[in-house]
């Protein structure tokens, strides 16, 4: 009876060491191989400006509030400048008077009652008064914000009766003109991005949509500490998309219409295991393009080969194998 049972063991242990081993196979499959460099971005005018006030005063009066349209020169806002329109009437007033000694003096020395350098005088008076009437005008003019081009005011700070000081946006101005992409990309992948290259775009606030754009440009000097480089992208088509919503962009390098694919998992330092006349193989490949899910093969694979879709550790060359299709609910293959 112990003999028997040592044999039975014996057995057991045999066919599990050196018996049929099940593994799940797939075949490799004919699709796209892309290979992309991932960023995230953030969606930007292609022209912003702040729009502030060259001195401080307290704000009288809005015009325009955020999100509306304007025209270059449209007034959009007004700041307290009564102290300056006085000094504006003050000056103007020596402005007429030096005007009239001027017209004096001209007349005396028409009429050989005057001379020159009186008439000199007079018009250097009439000159520096009228160029201080235009300074004048010309600061009480700073206090009245105006667009500088047609767009739109994408943000505003600042309610009346606050005091302003000088400098400090009012207004945050977006000319018309189509939105873009800021994207960072890793100083790793920046060499192997180019103007020109096609774009696909996922905003979380689209999530059933895929955008398309091109690089636009690169920055030449990256960010030391976030170890980075900006990349400008022009989306392309009516995108929905709006200033200041985040993106993830994906950046195509290469791309093979008709690639040999195999699950990612497949390959194990360089090679596959395939299922050849009931018995494992192991076969090195050369891959190609990568991706989560599936990886391109260059050379060493035919698409009627049976490969171990996700092979466990212990596998030995020779050994036998029974085989089942990949499940069922495998995820469907990816584009690397």
């Amino acid at each position: 009876m112990l003999t028997l049972v040592l044999l039975a063991v014996g057995g057991g242990l045999a066919w599990r060491r050196f018996g049929p081993v099940t593994v799940e196979v797939v075949s490799p499959t004919w699709g796209p191989a892309v290979r992309a460099v991932y960023a995230t971005g953030t969606v930007e005018p292609t022209v912003m400006l702040p729009i502030a006030p060259r001195n401080a005063g307290r704000l009288v009066e809005i015009k325009v509030d955020e999100g509306a349209p304007v025209r270059e020169g449209q007034e959009l806002a007004r700041l307290e400048d009564a102290d300056l329109q006085r000094s504006v009437d003050e000056l103007a007033a020596r402005t007429r008077f030096a005007q009239t000694q001027l017209d004096r003096a001209q007349t005396l020395l028409d009429r050989g009652l005057g001379t020159v350098l009186e008439r000199d005088r007079a018009r250097s008076d009439w000159q520096a008064a009228a160029a201080a009437e235009s300074r004048a005008r010309t600061l009480r003019g700073f206090m009245t914000l105006t667009a500088p081009a047609a767009g739109q005011i994408l943000r505003r700070d600042g309610e009346i009766g606050q005091l302003i000081p000088a400098n400090q946006p009012i207004f945050y101005f977006s000319q018309q003109a189509p939105l873009r992409i800021a994207a960072e990309v890793d100083e790793e992948d920046i060499l192997l991005v180019q103007p020109g290259q096609a774009v696909l775009i996922r905003a979380p606030a689209l999530p059933d949509r895929i955008i398309e754009g091109r690089v636009a440009s690169i920055t030449p000097k990256g960010d030391p500490v976030s170890r980075s480089f900006r990349v400008r992208i022009d989306p392309t088509g009516d995108t929905r998309l709006r200033i200041g919503m985040t993106v993830e962009v994906n950046i195509i390098v290469t791309e093979r219409a008709d690639a040999l694919l195999v699950p990612t998992t497949a390959v194990v330092d360089g090679a596959v295991w395939q299922v050849r006349d009931g018995r494992l193989l192991r076969q090195p490949v050369q891959t190609g393009i990568g991706g989560e899910a599936r990886v391109e093969i260059l050379a060493g694979l035919t698409e009627q080969d049976a490969i171990v879709r996700q092979p466990p550790a212990d596998l030995q060359e020779g050994r036998r194998a029974r085989t089942v299709p990949a499940s069922a609910t495998e995820p469907a293959a990816k584009t690397p």
